[in-house]
This record gives C-alpha cells, sequence and structure tokens, in this order.
C-alpha cells in the first residue's frame, strides 16, 4: 500500500505540473466510458452530481486493496508482488494512452502513469529489501545462525527490568521450525515476544515506510493545491463587450411569487452539471482556439479575441440534460452571451449534402448536431458568458455551443475546440455510440416544485406551483388534476421567450387525507405533454409529473 500511495501520489502530482492524465482521472474516465448504459443511467438518476467524486474513492479503494493484496502475497511471494505492483502502474499508462486526454502530446499523456509504475515498482523493491526479501531469489543478507530460522523479539527481562542490553536480546531459534518455537520457552510468550523475518531491517524499513508515505501523501496534497491551468482571477479578467443584440428585460410577472418554485434565472453555482469528466478542465484563454473546418469552402480558426470582436448576441435560453428523469432537477434557465453559429457557418460556406456538425470538446468528447437547428434561425450560439460573467469552468470556459429545443448531448458541448461541418453517415459520436438517438429535440415538459412530496399541509385554501418548458415551440398552456378530478388549467406567469421555461400556479381547496397532484403542459404547438412514460434513454424521459401531499 505504501509502494502503490507513492506511485499514485507523485504521478498525480506530475498530471498536475505537466498537464498529463492522472492514474485516478485516467482510469476513472476508462470506467465511465465503458460502462454499459444502464449503469450510467442508474448513476445519473441515484448518485446525481455525487457519482464522480463516489467513483474516484472507488477507484481509490479498489487499489488500496489491490496493493495491500500484492504486500500479503509479497511476503512468501516478492516476484509475484513485483509483478502486480508494475501491473499497476501499466495500466494508468495504458488507461491515458487509450483514454480521453487533456494533455498536449502524447508522451506528456501518459508521462504521469510512467512515473507512477516507476515510483511504485522502486517503492516495492525498497519495501522488500527492508524486509530482507528479494524479488529475484529468496532473502537477502547475511548469512548468520539465525539465516535458516526466524529471530524473535524478546521484552523485558522480569528479573532484569532496568537492564537495556536485555530488552533488546534476541533469541535465535534453530530450524526446528514451529518445534523452535515451542523451545523458546513460555517465559518468552508471557514477556510479550514477537516474530519478525529473519534480518529485518527495523531502521531501514521505517526510513522506507516514511519516505513513501511522505511522497504519497505530499505529491496527493500538493496536486490538489496547485492552480492545474488557469485561475478564477484569469477567467474573471476576460471582459465581456457589450452585446450588438441584447435580450429583452424580464417581464415584471416573469416569476409566481410562491415560496419554493425555481428562482427564474438559475444562479451559476445552482446550475445542474452532468458530463463525463471526472476533473474540470481549466483551459487557458491565451491558447484556446476553435477550428471550424470539414465540408465548408473555407477553413476557419478563431482565438478568444477573435470572437469577442464579433457581434455578439444576449438570450435567455433554458437548457435540460437528456438525463433528466420526470421531475427531475437537471434543467436550468440562464442569460447567456455568445456568437450566432448562423454568422460562422455563413462565413465558412457550408456545401450540399452536409447535414450535421460533429463539434469536440477540449478532453476528446465528440457530439453530433443537426446542422439544419444551427441554421434555421434559433439562438443558436458559440456562448462566451453566463448569467453576466465569463462561463464558469464548470458550464464551459471559455467557450461552448448553446442551441435552443435540443437536449445537451447533442448540442451543448462544453470547452469546444473543434467545429467540423459534415454528415450524420460519415461518423458517430461519443453519446450515439452507447445508444442514444441521433436527434433528440427537446420534448414538451412539467414538474411541481411546491408542494414537495409527502409535504404535510394545512387543510383549507393551498397553492401548488412549478415549471414547464418546451425549447423553441414556448408552453401555452399548464393543467392540474388533484387525484382522479377534473384537469384544471393553472395561472401561467408572463413568457419570457419560446426558448425560456415558464412558471405556473394552482390555487386550490386542500381537503384532510391523502392528495396526488399531477401536472401537464401544451405547447405554443397545440401538442399536449404525453402520459406515456420513457425512461431518458433514448432520447428524454416522458410521462407526466406528480406528488403526493398529506392535508392535516
Amino acid at each position: 500500500m505504501l509502494a502503490a500511495g507513492a506511485g499514485l501520489g507523485l504521478g498525480e502530482l506530475t498530471a498536475a505540473l505537466a498537464g498529463g492524465t492522472s492514474p485516478v482521472v485516467g482510469v476513472g474516465t476508462q470506467l465511465i466510458d465503458l460502462a454499459p448504459g444502464p449503469a450510467k443511467d442508474w448513476a445519473v438518476k441515484n448518485l446525481g452530481t455525487a457519482d464522480k467524486p463516489i467513483l474516484v474513492g472507488a477507484v481509490l479503494l479498489a487499489v488500496t486493496g489491490f496493493a495491500l493484496l500484492a504486500g500479503v502475497i509479497g511476503a512468501s511471494k516478492p516476484r509475484v508482488a513485483v509483478g502486480m505492483t508494475i501491473a499497476l502502474g501499466l495500466l494508468a499508462i495504458l488507461a491515458a494512452a487509450t483514454g480521453r486526454t487533456l494533455a498536449a502530446n502524447h508522451f506528456v499523456q501518459v508521462l504521469p502513469g510512467f512515473v507512477t509504475l516507476l515510483v511504485a515498482t522502486i517503492g516495492m523493491f525498497l519495501v522488500l529489501r527492508s524486509l530482507n526479501l528479494n524479488p529475484f531469489g529468496g532473502r537477502r543478507g547475511r548469512k548468520t545462525a539465525a539465516a535458516e530460522g526466524s529471530t524473535r523479539i524478546v521484552g523485558p527481562s522480569p528479573t532484569r527490568p532496568n537492564d537495556r542490553t536485555a530488552d533488546l536480546d534476541a533469541v535465535t531459534v534453530g530450524s526446528g521450525g514451529s518445534g523452535g518455537s515451542a523451545a523458546a520457552g513460555a517465559g518468552g510468550a508471557e514477556s510479550g515476544e514477537r516474530e519478525t523475518p529473519a534480518g529485518f531491517d527495523r531502521r531501514g524499513f521505517l526510513v522506507t515506510a516514511i519516505a513513501l508515505g511522505a511522497a504519497g501523501v505530499g505529491g496527493l496534497a500538493v496536486s490538489r493545491v496547485l492552480p492545474g491551468g488557469v485561475d478564477d482571477a484569469t477567467r474573471a479578467a476576460i471582459k465581456i463587450p457589450a452585446p450588438a443584440s441584447r435580450a429583452n428585460a424580464l417581464p415584471a410577472g416573469v416569476s409566481a411569487d410562491v415560496a419554493g418554485v425555481s428562482r427564474f434565472v438559475t444562479p451559476n453555482k445552482s446550475f445542474y452539471r452532468v458530463d463525463t469528466l471526472l476533473t474540470v478542465p481549466k483551459v487557458d484563454p491565451r491558447n484556446w482556439e476553435l477550428r471550424v473546418h470539414g465540408m465548408v469552402d473555407r477553413e476557419l480558426r478563431f482565438n478568444l479575441a477573435d470572437l469577442l470582436g464579433r457581434r455578439l448576441v444576449e438570450r435567455d435560453i433554458t437548457l435540460t440534460c437528456v438525463s433528466n428523469e420526470v421531475g427531475g432537477p437537471y434543467v436550468g434557465n440562464a442569460r447567456w452571451i455568445g456568437v450566432p453559429i448562423a454568422d460562422i457557418l455563413q462565413e465558412a460556406g457550408v456545401r450540399a449534402g452536409a447535414d450535421a456538425v460533429k463539434s469536440t470538446s477540449v478532453d476528446g468528447l465528440t457530439i453530433g448536431t443537426p446542422l439544419k437547428a444551427l441554421a434555421d434561425g434559433r439562438d443558436a450560439i458559440f456562448a462566451v458568458a453566463m448569467n453576466g460573467e465569463p462561463l464558469p469552468f464548470e458550464h464551459g470556459f471559455p467557450v461552448r455551443m448553446v442551441v435552443p429545443g435540443l437536449y445537451g448531448y447533442v448540442s451543448a458541448t462544453k470547452w469546444i475546440v473543434d467545429f467540423e461541418v459534415t454528415r450524420f453517415e460519415d461518423f458517430s459520436a461519443y453519446w450515439t455510440d452507447r445508444g442514444w438517438s441521433v436527434e433528440a429535440p427537446i420534448k414538451t415538459s412539467s414538474r411541481i416544485d411546491v408542494p414537495k412530496g409527502f409535504a404535510r399541509i394545512k387543510a383549507g385554501p393551498a397553492v401548488a406551483a412549478g415549471v414547464a418548458w418546451a425549447q423553441n415551440r414556448g408552453i401555452a398552456k399548464v393543467e392540474v388534476q388533484v387525484d382522479e378530478g377534473p384537469w384544471q388549467e393553472a395561472t401561467l406567469a408572463l413568457e419570457d421567450t419560446i426558448d425560456t421555461w415558464r412558471q405556473w400556479t394552482l390555487r386550490w381547496n386542500a381537503t384532510p387525507g391523502n392528495h396526488r397532484l399531477t401536472v401537464r403542459a401544451t405547447d405554443a404547438d397545440g401538442q399536449v405533454q404525453t402520459t406515456d412514460r420513457a425512461a431518458p434513454r433514448p432520447n428524454g424521459s416522458s410521462g407526466l409529473h406528480n406528488t403526493v401531499v398529506m392535508v392535516e
């Protein structure tokens, strides 16, 4: 465990300093990418945003268990222990070499894995050496009378309690094995004797243990305090120019006056985050570049200054994750500033036959977006700001895509670096390779925020409230059903735009007993929210959200 810990600690430190793939993140990301769809769905549904720290903890526990097993085996088979340690390092290298990466080149990508392999293997040799074990041929050390047996460290002599020499006396037992142990006599057992390997180097072991422990803990601790790219001050220093086209001021009645309803504008710190990365990329905006290429007349490249110097628009847009269960939390509304993607496409000149865009994140994750959704007049943008500030690191700094009306897995590429105009038949994206639909327009949905499930309220006048969304279409009506009664039309808050969610309120008379409230929405196209229940996979959940309330 000491050897493996030192290897991981210094491997993590190398990743923080050089920018390669950390051993823990590399293995964890591979587990995410290789996990079957149902396992991913279960994690998102049941663990929420805690899935990533839980996965990291599971990787560390697995490494600890493997290392302890190697240590137990190493007491009698040191070669096997060294082999297991090497295998652990090779796993870190393989995970980095075959996985997604933020590293600038392949050598840097796998460097932390090599450091882990080297340090862990040397650490294992040092531990075995201090225990007088030789991976290349049994025990090592001087031939002494005790070399063929074992040494027992005997406690203080009861007859000479103040004799320090007696405290350190070693009784050498012959090759009689367990019989020799018995020959030591009962007196030895009574005085707290304990067995150690022949030739055990106590001082060497302590020095080795302290050194390896310090390397592991110190390397891990330092790796966590290093900035790892750019810091918040660098991000905050980015000056977002005033947009040429501003969003309209929010209507005074856009928010329902009910405690507990989701805020109309979701604060950045509260905005949901669902992605496949164990660590948030901190991209240096000075080195960032977006490449636009593929089936276009001219290839374009933009750095951040280029984008900020173009025509910017400001829009209120609600985003929804396809992993969101009916009534789930993975939906939020924000005010975004960005460059219209249609402007970029027009400048590049899209060739006939193209029907898709493959966008790629800085870590290599790919997303496929229908080309028509980027050029049909909706406010699809390369976003550079969120709620009045540069994009937070967690939400794609320095640039991400925002496309109203599409689930994020086919549109909302964060940390984007590549934008290729192409055809769906010529590529497959990360999520479509894992069983999700190629195209995924957001379904008309609604949610009850108040009252919460199994809330206790007093009999009499009561209120139910929540949100409904149908981006790029808008919400026209929301209805609520109490138990099996008739559908009652709720009062809608004023609409901001068709790309944002809309709050609703229903006042009802709560009678004693348990009651089930159910909500449904109708979009501006007249499409009523379906009652057909479906899980998020493959193109978004459906069904009606309901909650049970206890009236006293």
